[in-house]
């Protein structure tokens, strides 16, 4: 298969030029818009890296979730929902090379984005935000990052929100693997609580369950770097 032919793949959602949530709400869960050449995609979403080396990067990444990440069995998961495979994110967050390939894959994901702060729920966007910050930093960006607890601590601050992002930030809120949607979507409430505005959600895989018309209904863009059928698994009814 060419790399042009790899790239037109219809589930491959590793830096592409997804359109917001709000415009998915009339498809099936994880249709996306592919460009239909090079040319385009350029105009379209200038890069940093080029063509091939986008591929190769998404390509390694599959292949360390196959080789860490992804599991099979009876699972309940977060959501309560019951599963016959499960996707522990935190074997590639945690992991060297897939945390450098995550953020690198964040960054590019979200180039066309204006968002001064990147954060989610601890503790699953941890090593995530902390790994898209050095490569921000690496590159003489300016960026911060923000986490959101569960429940308040009962001393100091006492808030939800730690990190150095500030009330009228535009700010992306992130998650490893997406379901429903309901971990993000707490993330959203709290900050937007503390007085940012969410301007995207996005996952490092969607298992397309609902999660992007949950994010849909409450008007929020959403993006990932992978969806479940890029392993060649139907989602889950």
């Amino acid at each position: 298969m060419s790399t042009v032919e790899r790239e037109r793949q219809p589930d491959s959602n590793f830096f592409l030029d997804s359109r917001p949530s709000t415009q998915l709400s009339d498809q099936m869960p994880c249709e996306y818009v592919l460009p239909s050449d090079r040319t385009r995609w350029s105009q379209t979403r200038p890069s940093a890296f080029a063509q091939e080396k986008v591929v190769a990067l998404r390509d390694e990444l599959i292949a360390l979730f196959r080789e860490r990440a992804l599991k099979f069995g009876d699972f309940t998961l977060a959501s309560g929902k019951k599963s016959s495979y499960y996707l522990d994110g935190k074997q590639i967050s945690l992991h060297s090379k897939g945390l450098q390939l995550v953020s690198q894959g964040l960054l590019e994901l979200l180039d066309d984005v204006d968002y001064q702060a990147i954060g989610g729920m601890s503790i699953g966007a941890d090593p995530i935000v902390g790994g898209v910050l050095a490569l921000a930093g690496a590159a003489d960006r300016e960026l911060k990052g923000f986490l959101v607890r569960k429940e308040a601590k009962g001393h100091g601050t006492n808030r939800f929100v730690e990190g150095p992002v500030v009330p009228g930030s535009k700010v992306v809120v992130i998650d490893d693997v997406v379901t429903t949607g309901g971990s993000a979507l707490l993330a959203v409430d709290r900050i937007v609580e503390f007085g940012c505005e969410v301007v995207c959600v996005v996952g490092i895989i969607d298992r397309c369950e609902g999660g992007p018309e949950n994010f849909a209904a409450r008007g929020l863009p959403f993006r990932s770097l992978l969806s479940i059928r890029d392993f060649g698994i139907t989602p889950n009814p």
